[in-house]
């Protein structure tokens, strides 16, 4: 029994879980270099105009990894899985608000400078960003999170809905 908790324990890691500015400052950056190289496109391709949402998407899609993600809804609880497979827990920050759920990955790329010239590299980035509104008022200092097997969940309680109170009306 003993042995299984142990082997749960080293599988199972906590991301770090940081303050909403810091993230939306990451986000407002990330935002910045996605415009960057979607103009640098536009001028590739000769200040053509009309293609200004394909540039996006592509420079988009260069600078950040998808993250298939999954939300379920209880009276008691949000529950979030994203797929982050080859993130450490250290490389992903969280930021949880009443109404919101923010979630970034980082993980260090290593490079091996080769003295060919490459013509063409397809390569897979390393980065994630992303936002979520939630419908329900939830508790940020009691959410929790947990990585395990590549897969991101995180459990965000949600505030009890108080009955509504009567209010007598009185007359002067």
């Amino acid at each position: 029994m003993k042995a299984q908790q142990a082997l749960e324990a080293k599988t199972t890691e906590k991301p770090i879980f940081v303050e909403a500015e810091k993230l939306i400052n990451r986000m407002e950056e990330l935002t910045r270099n996605i415009a960057q190289r979607a103009y640098e496109f536009f001028e590739e391709r000769g200040r053509r105009f009309g293609y200004e949402l394909d540039d996006w998407f592509r420079a988009e899609s260069e600078l950040m990894r998808r993250v298939p993600t999954t939300m379920k809804e209880t009276d008691e609880a949000f529950t979030f899985q994203a797929e982050v497979p080859g993130f450490k827990a250290n490389e992903i920050k969280i930021s949880a608000e009443p109404h919101q759920l923010m979630i970034e990955g980082d993980s260090e790329q290593t490079t091996e400078e080769k003295s060919e010239k490459v013509v063409f590299s397809e390569r897979r980035t390393n980065r994630f960003c992303r936002s979520f509104t939630l419908s329900a008022e939830i508790d940020p200092s009691k959410v929790n999170a947990n990585l395990k097997d590549g897969v991101l969940e995180i459990i965000l309680p949600k505030v009890p809905v108080r009955p509504a109170v009567g209010v007598e009306i009185k007359t002067a």
